[in-house]
């Protein structure tokens, strides 16, 4: 049987398109299987890689996990003894979990998250997509393209029936810069995924009026009410590469704006 090696499977895990933890043991106090620089790592469903400890110590991992996933933020963790667990943080502000293992010792754990970049998808073949194609591709995104460009580069290709596919999440931008060709249905398919910011190269008025025509066939309004257009900031762009570093702008703002409030929701949350 081959060895385990747990920067193996981590390397194996990284090219994936999931979302996982890797969760190290800093420091143990009295008896506990959990040895310090003991590292594991924990899949998007709770899968354990690796060794931490016993079951007491898996569970709040596990736990601790699935937060670091949701905030993106690191998260330390103490599993001690039920009986000495005063409050849901120790003095020193690392977060407790109660123990019920015969062992009675204490663990400290870092539990790390690791996501991919967001992904940026972008519906069209206009000018102003193949730019903003390359920008976003430039500023580390995962760039989604319209299967229609005939751009080059190394991006990940889908068509609108198959954009579901993409897994797209609410941390991922869409982007609708079809122009003219075929926009009702590139705007409604990019309504119809998980992104929590849409944006469409057009004018408010046009965007109006098609998301009207959209919610009469049925589109769910809290859908379409994420949908912010014209895209991008007003830095006075001409040219399609001015207009799509104005749309990365934006991106970039809400990007770092989102991951500022989770910051700080955990800081007082601490």
């Amino acid at each position: 049987m081959a060895s385990f090696d747990i920067f193996d499977t981590i390397e194996q895990l990284r090219k994936t398109d999931e979302a996982f933890c890797v969760a190290t043991v800093l420091r143990t106090a009295d008896a506990t299987s959990a040895k310090a620089g003991g590292k594991a790592a924990i899949t998007k469903d709770g899968r354990i890689l690796g060794h931490l400890g016993g079951g007491c110590v898996q569970r709040a991992v596990r736990s601790s996990a699935q937060q670091a996933l949701a905030s993106g933020s690191p998260q330390m963790i103490r599993v001690k003894p039920s009986e000495k667990v005063v409050n849901m943080a120790d003095p020193d502000g690392i977060q407790t979990f109660k123990s019920g293992c015969p062992s009675g010792g204490t663990v400290d754990l870092l539990v790390e998250p690791y996501q991919h970049a967001p992904r940026l998808v972008i519906f069209g073949e206009s000018l102003i997509a193949v730019a903003l194609a390359a920008h976003g591709a430039l500023a580390g995104f995962r760039v989604c393209l319209s299967d229609a460009s005939e751009t080059e580069g190394d991006f990940q290709r889908f068509t609108l029936d198959s954009v579901q596919n993409l897994g797209v999440e609410p941390r991922d931008f869409v982007v609708v810069a079809s122009q003219g060709q075929g926009d009702a249905a590139a705007l409604a398919a990019a309504l119809q995924t998980d992104a929590k910011r849409v944006s469409m190269v057009a004018s408010h008025r046009k965007a109006e009026t098609l998301v009207a025509k959209l919610i009469s066939q049925g589109l769910d309004p809290i859908r379409a009410a994420r949908l912010k257009s014209p895209a991008g900031l007003n830095i006075h762009a001409i040219d399609p590469h001015e207009i799509a570093v104005s749309i990365l702008a934006e991106i970039v703002l809400w990007r770092n704006s989102d991951k500022s409030k989770t910051e700080s929701h955990d800081e007082k949350r601490a």
